[in-house]
């Protein structure tokens, strides 16, 4: 019998809700839940397939330590494992002191998970050196709510899109990284034929095909443009004269510096026209509300934490804030980065946005938990941290839920400090991530699907999540793991580690960190775990007594500071750290792709999100492509003096001269370098301490490898896919260039691209074949060129291709995976596979999936609209673009480029 369980999405901030279906201890389907606030049933791509992230053969079932790094990991019990641990960290501690183990965690952890790493950091060791993943890409926006507001509380909700006059989009790209949340504004502007759109991005992204105005500024110009549109608004008088004068403080010191920011001047250092800034500033001060969406892109700078503030700035000067569709709105990059700010996740935070640095907090504190006194010494921020196990400095570092072999910035320096540290130990739920390599012991985790506890949301929205079904194996729940491990050690360091941590489940947790709230401005002393279930995710504040939780924040002009006021900032235009020079002389920006999550540890496992793109793509201007010798298709070297990452190169429009793009998920499980991390710069906020993920100044140039190889291998089963990934994996670092992917969605296919400078032999080829079990294929189809070292070899079984190596010309591999996965090649066709054409036979419909949510294809969409379909009966036939509307754009211009029924016809 199938029963469906509450739960939510466990990728971006959105914090969709979601029923998860299981039969028995199987997770069996996913849909999203109608009745969730976020989502109301809508659901992106990743969330849609949520179900079949959770194959065995992914995940780590027991505990595992390594007799030395390199080596494979031998199973090993709980107790030996965390007695091992414990015994590791207590002599680590008492030797060098507790700042000689830290913490690194995530914002995927469950609110009690976090709150429990927390405690034991702080409250048992001693130490504050605990950081997350978090600081990669919310610690801007926490900066710079603190700095203008007051304290890290996103003012805004969701239904305020619906209620905007004016939407603009800084830096954020939510048609591929929020879905949803760009859905909603496709709806608004439905709904609203008259609400502007403002698009601020160095490229035009997916987000800026429904924009009225794109200002494709110059990468970290921010500032300036924001400094100037505030120099428009005052010039013009679109200030609110009398909110300034009531609830703000510094605004006449601030006035005085965009004084310089004329239009003109602004245009010269964003590099876009002076018309389109005025333009913007004036639908921002008349357009109605004013609403800014804003995320990475303002946020992974070296100077993140006053491109916020001078955003934030807008929304003060012109008192477009705590009232329907207005207020500064940060979009959270993971599902609980918002939980883990407010537990005091970050080295410099405490608990219920609490400050490390105020010792009233840090006393209030202690007292809660029972302790002498919180550490007062700033602990170390994630990339502090890891050049501290770079030094020595920290020797003991436990990583949790997170791949920062992977995820962190100038990659080779990070790699060498994990492979310095004396003790690594990793708790996860999944077991090939590039981090797994060097951990000496691997604890297994439960998942999303398995796991109990709360998260909040992007607009402060906290949901209550219910596990559905078992972990596997061994694994078990985050907070578990370490409430075991702290008793374990707190016995070895002498401090009473029951008393300090006494929980038997996830809600005594909650409770705690309940408390912990009280009277503070996310004061959620009025929730419960029961109440969340029966009225639903709430938003905080929620004080007890409340009979709800609180929409907009600063509706009364009240803000938490000392005085009641907003603060405006001095702020001034300031450079990427990274700047191009004749060495180094183009912008590498970094990005999402629609259909998967960081490092694809958990989306890395489903062979239909590879559909849309299954190998790493570096996106360039045709100018730039043009100077080096470049075309389409083409791989290049991407370097400059912290690594290198060779791609395949594409021309891409949207782009300007001087600048590249690159999505960040590609790391070694899927190439043979980390990808866009191995250049990416590591210089740091001073205020947030974020590093400056988003701009790399880089060199490109033509990779001489003119001998390629290709390798698709048809699966029987998912589980047979990843098993046959895994085998593949440790290939990669023997070519210069090598690219590994799943695809396909009825059959799931492995895809090997590599390219070497000159051919492999035939002991090479014939390890491949090995590898790719079609060694003893003896009805094999074969092409040999010896003159030109071509060897392709094709294997079907009952008219059915299953395999095809191609070495020395790879013409064909462009066609195959789609024929193969769809069983589209006839019989009497196979031995095209072996042909030296990028074009597919005639009777090969060359397609793409568009709605990955639908398994909608391009081919699909084009016979609808020769049949006289419009975008409506597209979604209401097909159902594309109906689940989170992430592919919209796409079947919109689909729309607009077909010719109409009529001119078919005729």
């Amino acid at each position: 019998m199938q029963t469906e369980v509450k739960s939510t999405c466990c990728y971006c901030g959105v914090g969709c809700g979601v029923l998860i279906r299981t039969e028995g201890s199987r997770i069996v389907g996913v849909r999203g839940d109608p009745t969730h606030p976020a989502n109301r049933g809508r659901l992106c791509t990743k969330g849609a397939t949520l179900d079949q992230t959770l194959h065995p053969a992914s995940r780590l079932h027991y505990p595992e330590q390594r007799p030395a790094r390199g080596q494979a990991g031998q199973r090993i019990g709980w107790d030996e494992a965390l007695d091992q641990a414990a015994e590791r960290f207590a002599a680590t501690i008492r030797q060098y002191g507790p700042d000689s183990v830290a913490f690194y965690v995530s914002g995927q952890l469950l609110t009690e998970d976090y709150y429990v790493f927390n405690k034991l950091a702080k409250g048992l060791i001693g130490t504050n050196n605990i950081d997350t993943n978090s600081r990669l890409c919310m610690s801007s926006a926490v900066a710079g709510y603190k700095l203008t507001l007051g304290v890290d509380a996103p003012p805004c909700s969701y239904a305020d899109i619906g209620q905007a006059g004016m939407i603009m989009m800084a830096g954020a790209n939510p048609a591929v990284a929020h879905p949803i949340v760009f859905r909603a504004i496709e709806d608004a502007k439905a709904a609203n034929p008259a609400l502007k759109i403002v698009v601020v991005d160095p490229r035009r992204s997916e987000s800026a095909e429904i924009a009225d105005l794109h200002l494709p500024i110059r990468p970290g110009s921010d500032i300036a443009l924001f400094n100037g549109m505030l120099h428009v608004l005052i010039r013009d008088g679109l200030v609110d004269r009398a909110y300034i004068a009531r609830h703000t403080a510094g605004f006449d010191e601030l006035a005085g510096i965009v004084a310089g920011y004329t239009p003109q001047a602004v245009a010269e250092l964003c590099g876009v026209p002076a018309t389109d800034i005025e333009q913007a500033a004036r639908w921002f001060g008349q357009g109605g509300p004013a609403l800014s969406l804003y995320c990475q892109g303002l946020n992974q700078s070296a100077h993140g934490t006053h491109n916020n503030a001078a955003l934030i700035h807008l929304h003060l000067a012109t008192g477009q804030i705590g009232r329907p569709g207005a207020g500064p709105f940060s979009l959270t990059g993971q599902p609980n980065a918002m939980g883990g700010r407010e537990v005091g996740g970050l080295s410099n935070l405490l608990s219920a946005h609490r400050d490390l640095a105020n010792p009233a907090h840090r006393a209030e504190v202690a007292a809660l938990w029972g302790i002498p006194a919180v550490p007062e010494k700033p602990g170390k921020s994630a990339i502090d941290l890891f050049k501290a196990l770079k030094r020595g400095e920290v020797k003991a570092v436990w990583i949790a839920c997170t791949n920062p072999a992977q995820s962190l910035p100038h990659q080779a320096a990070v790699r060498e400090a994990l492979q310095t540290a004396e003790y690594v130990v990793l708790q996860e739920a999944y077991g090939n991530t590039d981090t797994a390599a060097y951990a000496d012991l691997l604890l297994p985790a439960s998942a999303w699907g398995e796991k109990h506890g709360t998260v909040t949301n992007s607009e402060r929205r906290i949901t209550h999540v219910n596990g559905a079904v078992p972990p596997p194996g061994e694994a078990r729940h985050d907070w578990a793991i370490v409430v075991d491990f702290a008793r374990r050690l707190g016995r070895r360091l002498g401090v009473d580690g029951e008393r300090l941590f006494p929980y038997v489940d996830a809600e005594s947790i909650f409770n705690e960190h309940r408390e912990s709230t009280r009277g503070r401005d996310l004061d959620i002393t009025g929730l419960s775990y029961a109440l969340l279930d029966a009225a639903g995710p709430q938003q905080w504040p929620y004080p007890e007594g409340a009979s709800g939780g609180q929409a907009r924040l600063y509706g009364d002009g009240v803000f938490p500071t000392a005085d009641g006021k907003a603060r405006f900032v001095p702020v001034q235009h300031l450079k990427t750290a990274d700047l191009p020079d004749a060495a180094h002389p183009v912008s590498l920006l970094s990005g999402r792709m629609r259909d998967h999550w960081h490092g694809m540890s958990r989306t890395g496992t489903v062979p239909r999100l590879f559909n849309l793109e299954d190998e790493p793509v570096l996106a360039m201007h045709p100018c730039d492509m043009r100077h080096r010798g470049l075309s389409s298709g083409d791989l290049a070297q991407v370097s400059n003096g912290r690594g290198f990452t060779v791609v395949r190169v594409e021309e891409r429009t949207g782009l300007k001269k001087g600048r590249a793009w690159m999505p960040m998920h590609w790391g070694s499980q899927f190439m043979n370098t980390p990808g866009v991390n191995a250049v990416a710069c590591e210089a740091t906020d001073p205020y947030s301490k974020q590093p400056e993920l988003k701009h790399a100044a880089v060199q490109i140039a033509k990779a001489d490898l003119p001998y390629p190889i290709a390798v698709v291998r048809r699966c029987a089963s998912q589980a047979e896919a990843l098993a046959l990934l895994q085998s593949v994996r440790p290939l990669l670092g023997r070519y210069p260039y090598a690219a590994l992917s799943l695809y396909g969605h009825r059959t799931p296919l492995v895809v090997l691209r590599a390219a070497t400078a000159e051919p492999i032999d035939d002991g090479a080829i014939a390890g491949l074949d090995q590898l790719f079990g079609i060694d003893q294929a003896d009805d094999a189809m074969l092409y040999v060129d010896v003159s030109k070292r071509i060897a392709k070899k094709a294997v079907a079984r009952d008219g059915c291709l299953q395999a095809v190596r191609l070495c020395g010309e790879t013409l064909a591999q462009s066609w195959l995976k789609q024929a193969m996965a769809e069983d589209e090649l006839d019989a009497g066709l196979l031995s095209m596979a072996l042909a030296p054409t990028r074009r597919a036979p005639v009777r090969v419909a060359p397609r793409h999936i568009v709605c990955k949510c639908a398994d909608a294809s391009d081919v699909q969409i084009r016979q609808e609209l020769t049949a006289g379909a419009d975008f409506s009966m597209l979604q209401e036939k097909l159902r594309c673009g109906t689940f989170c509307g992430s592919c919209v754009p796409d079947i919109r211009r689909m729309v607009a480029e077909h010719p109409p029924a009529e001119a078919v016809a005729a």
